[in-house]
């Protein structure tokens, strides 16, 4: 092996490295002046300096933004009902037809009467009669009561007469032991004490029946006025039959259906005609439970409906129980539809304004993941390094995306972020958002 060839290279190297790593130093040792490690340190910078990656970074600040609820349904009418019939009869008037607009109380059908209106006059008929009977029932009550006070007279009078002859009895016995007194005499005065006895019986009798004529009064009464009772209750009966002859439409609103048809019969149950209300209207959609703690009763909403008309609104429902078989919440928008442009049935997608939360906007090429697959953003430390910051992205815009999860100043790098990874020294150069 020889030796020149190695010391040759050597060499070489060596004057390689001070040419290009150590020039200065080289420069100053040539000219006789001292090599200072300042002027080292200084040539270690520049040559750092010049081994960063170039990089184009802008500086964003937070912002407050608007956010929203997108949500997809259809448009649905404020009121829907069929009008049916609640007893039976012919149609007598003509039909309406489907697509005319009708107010509250406005007849949709008429039935024939047939017999009611009798019905309702016999009704009537017993209801005078049973008025006619409460007096008569009244003034018998009246002289039932009157004789009570007579039987009660005359127990008090049966009484007295007893007490009366059951003292002439003790007397009559007492003189008869005595020898004053006959047998005759007390034999008299033991019969006056059973007659008066038997007055007293028959004075209770007599009030006994004065007051079942009174109770008999009274039932006779009530019996009256029970009978007014159910000829009023034949009556409200008779005219509510009547009432139900016609069908009124219960709210303004279109037609969905022809009315019946005149001549058709109708039983109770059976459909006269479909009434629906759209002013306003109602736009439904269901919030995947993931959204829906963010929406809120009485918020703003917007939509656009597949015609591409915009409408505006406010929510006024939100459901507390999720659908089964899609775990979302069901939503009501509620909107004015004075000239009923808006139909039953429409697709529309609904904006719910939410709380807004600050954000940055970055442009969407400036997005790049991890070695773990998440998504972030590159940005430059204040030591010229880089980092990654994970981001949450929140919606589109024209100029960009809104991003949540970054500091409230951050600068984006937005040009050679793919070509250098977190730690890399760099040599940004700044631009204005909007360039």
């Amino acid at each position: 092996m020889k030796l020149f060839p190695i010391l040759t290279a050597i060499l070489v190297i060596g004057s390689l490295y001070m040419l290009v790593f150590e020039r200065q130093a080289l420069l100053a040792f040539a000219a006789g002046e001292p090599v200072s490690q300042s002027g080292a340190d200084e040539a270690a910078e520049d040559a750092d300096a010049s081994s960063a990656v170039r990089v184009v970074a802008v500086s964003s600040k937070a912002a407050p933004i608007e956010q929203a609820v997108l949500v997809r349904g259809r448009t649905e009418a404020a009121r829907q009902v069929d009008v049916k019939a609640e007893t039976s009869g012919q149609v007598v008037s003509d039909p309406l037809r489907k697509g005319a607009f009708v107010t509250t109380g406005d007849i949709l059908c008429e039935l024939d009467p047939g017999t009611r209106q009798v019905s309702l006059a016999d009704a009537e008929a017993r209801l005078a009669e049973a008025r006619s009977r409460v007096p008569e029932a009244q003034a018998r009550l009246e002289e039932a009561r009157a004789q009570v006070p007579a039987a009660e007279a005359g127990v008090i009078e049966a009484k007295s007469r007893l007490r009366e002859a059951e003292i002439n009895n003790n007397a009559a016995t007492s003189l008869s032991a005595d020898g004053f007194a006959s047998q005759s005499r007390v034999a008299a005065t033991e019969a006056a004490v059973e007659s008066a006895r038997a007055a007293v019986q028959t004075a209770n009798s007599r009030l006994e029946s004065a007051k079942a004529g009174v109770a008999s009064a009274k039932a006779g009464v009530e019996n009256a006025q029970a009978g007014i009772q159910s000829a009023e209750a034949a009556v409200a009966s008779a005219e509510k039959e009547i009432e139900r002859l016609t069908i009124r439409a219960p709210f303004d609103g279109l037609l969905e259906s022809d009315a019946a048809e005149l001549g058709a019969l109708l039983q109770p149950g059976m459909s006269c005609a479909t009434v629906i209300q759209l002013s306003p209207i109602k736009l439904v959609g269901f919030v995947p439970e993931t959204e829906v703690d963010r929406v809120e009763l009485d918020a703003q909403a917007g939509a656009r409906l597949a015609s591409g008309s915009d409408v505006l609104g406010k929510v006024t429902f939100l459901s507390r129980s999720a659908d089964p078989q899609t775990r979302t919440f069901r939503v009501e928008v509620t909107v004015p539809n004075d000239d009923l442009s808006i139909r039953d049935g429409q697709t529309v997608e609904i904006l719910i304004r939410t709380e807004g939360q600050d954000a940055h906007i970055v442009p969407q090429s400036a997005l790049t993941l991890d070695d773990n697959g998440t998504l972030g953003i590159r940005a430059v430390e204040d030591t010229n390094h880089v980092v990654f910051l994970p981001v949450g992205v929140l919606r589109d815009a024209t100029d960009g995306i809104y991003v949540s999860g970054l500091p409230a100043s951050v600068d984006v790098i937005v040009v050679g972020q793919e070509y250098v990874s977190e730690g890399v020294a760099v040599n940004p150069t700044y631009r204005e958002a909007s360039e």
